[in-house]
């Protein structure tokens, strides 16, 4: 049995993503149609693939708002499969969607109305690639999925084009949910540890010697006769003396006396989820005689 899956996602951009990952999945690309640009035929291609009249205004609501429908077609076994990967932080709660624009005056779906959503909504979507058409045995089924659990799925509408006129069946869907807990990750702040350099004045004192030469011219009394001098005095000579000093030099040393290690430790932890599945219950009361007894049947419950 054939079901269409919808999903609403933010904007195009992100209706891409999902349906890239579909086709990595093997899903084919004729089972995927992507709405997100005005078209006459949205609603009516919807209701067509089996998603009630009023969720098929809402949707389109959506997707003249910006926002991107996904629709996969797909058998009973591929349904979980594609739910996983439609499953998505970006899809939207069609429900808290409605609520939303309702509070901004959409007035939503009128039976007495036909043809387009009310409120202004002209028409929506393209990239119909012909795979939304159904027979009337045929049951599709609009996934819903909530974006406050990552990973759950819960599938809220299905319909049936089965009626009961004509000798056809009437057919009465049993569903149950089942809650998918999945996780992600979300920031918890962060730390920033930034080293800078910074300058203070310091001061040291030092002793310098400095070396001066003094050079004096002093008289001589007396006479001196040749041979009485150590040498003579009439010879030429040179005498030089330097004059030395000490200077301030400077050098640094870098030492560490401190240091700032940074580290991240992990933990794990159990966390209970709880919440609430729906299922699908029918009381079949079967108030025939039987074997013209006059004895009524029992009453059989199916869940």
């Amino acid at each position: 049995m054939s079901k269409t899956v919808t999903c609403l996602y933010q904007d195009r951009q992100k209706a891409n993503e999902i349906v890239g990952r579909l086709e990595q999945a093997g899903v084919s690309r004729g089972a995927v149609n992507i709405y997100s640009d005005h078209s006459d035929n949205l609603i009516d291609d919807l209701e067509d693939a089996g998603v009630p009249r009023s969720d098929a205004h809402a949707y389109a609501e959506g997707v003249r708002r910006g926002n991107a429908l996904v629709a996969v077609e797909c058998d009973d076994d591929e349904v979980d499969r594609v739910v996983d990967i439609l499953d998505d932080d970006g899809v939207l709660d069609l429900d808290e969607q409605q609520t939303s624009w309702r509070s901004e005056g959409w007035r939503g779906y009128d039976a007495s109305a036909s043809g387009s959503t009310r409120g202004g909504l002209g028409t929506v979507a393209a990239g119909l690639a012909g795979g939304l058409t159904g027979s009337s045995s045929t049951t599709r089924s609009d996934v819903d999925m909530g974006s406050d659990v990552t990973g759950s799925a819960d599938i809220t509408r299905a319909s049936t084009d089965s009626t009961a006129t004509g000798g056809r069946d009437t057919v009465i869907p049993v569903a149950e949910e089942e809650l998918h807990v999945g996780k992600r990750e979300v920031g918890r702040g962060r730390v920033r540890i930034q080293s800078r350099v910074v300058e203070r004045p310091v001061q040291e004192q030092v002793t310098l010697r400095e070396e001066r030469v003094d050079v004096e011219r002093r008289p001589v009394s007396g006479e001196y006769r040749e041979g009485t001098l150590g040498s003579d005095p009439f010879q030429e000579r040179t005498i030089e003396v330097e004059e030395r000093g000490e200077e301030a030099v400077v050098s640094k040393e870098a030492r560490v006396v401190e240091e700032v290690v940074v580290r991240k430790e992990a933990e794990t932890r159990t966390e209970t989820i709880s919440d609430t599945v729906r299922k699908t219950e029918v009381d079949v009361e079967d108030e025939r005689n039987v074997r013209g007894t006059g004895t009524t049947g029992s009453t059989d419950r199916t869940r």
